[in-house]
């Protein structure tokens, strides 16, 4: 995706994040983040929108720490997430395509990598506001979960801090049935390692464990903001344990 699509993507995510919010109430607990209220997403989600935005309006060309959780509440913390989610659009609209400044995963610059980072980090808490109302969370673009998918097996668990490790080689096989991309995650002692094909492309092998479902669902399900069994899986049941175990991304 480019950045024009994915800072679209921010845009949407963030509108209906707050529209969530808006509906289920502060009060209203997060399913998906245990001992969250709607207002503890919200202060979080905020808090992370003005740090992502003050590197690429101020150009922090290394680490910059956050500006802390606002203690705001109800309307008035509303209108203030509003308002950052707002300005990391306009920043990122705005922002030169030789952008300078810190980055913590690989992309193909600056620009991309906020654009990208924003858009699925907006998502997932998106799917976190949802999943307080009782309709749940909502599909997400397929071309979107895709690449949110990319990311997360690429980007973050091709680092050397991904705690996704087996003791000896397995193979962990994620099949998207709507687009016909297949993810073939190989894990070892080491850091996970991740192919991406299609079905019609058979040269990875087996598999160990196999999960498959719509690229909405895996994207959100491999995030663990759907349960286990909202996609198939076939094979070692243990192995999409140990990712739902492991696999999480937290603020640090």
């Amino acid at each position: 995706m480019n950045v024009a699509e994915l800072v679209a993507a921010l845009d949407e995510s963030g509108r209906a994040l707050a529209d969530a919010a808006d509906e289920a109430g502060l009060d209203a607990p997060v399913p998906t983040c245990p001992g969250w209220q709607v207002r503890d997403l919200l202060r979080h989600t905020a808090m992370v929108h003005r740090w992502a935005a003050a590197f690429v309006t101020e150009g922090h060309t290394s680490y910059h720490p956050d500006g802390g959780e606002p203690q705001l509440d109800g309307e008035e913390l509303l209108g203030y997430f509003r308002e950052g989610h707002a300005a990391l659009v306009e920043a990122l609209t705005k922002a030169p395509a030789d952008l300078e400044c810190w980055t913590f995963l690989p992309a193909p610059s600056p620009l991309a990598f906020w654009a990208r980072r924003q858009a699925h980090e907006t998502g997932v808490h998106r799917a976190d506001a949802e999943s307080a109302l009782p309709s749940g969370p909502r599909p997400v673009d397929a071309t979107l979960a895709v690449d949110g998918i990319d990311e997360l097996l690429y980007a973050f668990h091709g680092r050397d801090r991904s705690r996704v490790r087996t003791e000896t080689p397995r193979v962990l096989r994620v099949e998207a049935t709507d687009t016909g991309d297949v993810w073939t995650v190989r894990l070892s002692p080491d850091a996970p390692s991740t192919t991406r094909t299609t079905r019609s492309d058979d040269s990875d092998g087996p598999a160990d464990c196999t999960l498959s479902g719509p690229a909405w669902r895996l994207f959100l399900t491999l995030w663990n903001r759907l349960p286990a069994d909202a996609v198939e899986l076939t094979g070692d049941a243990s192995l999409a344990a140990l990712w739902r175990e492991h696999s999480g991304i937290t603020w640090s």
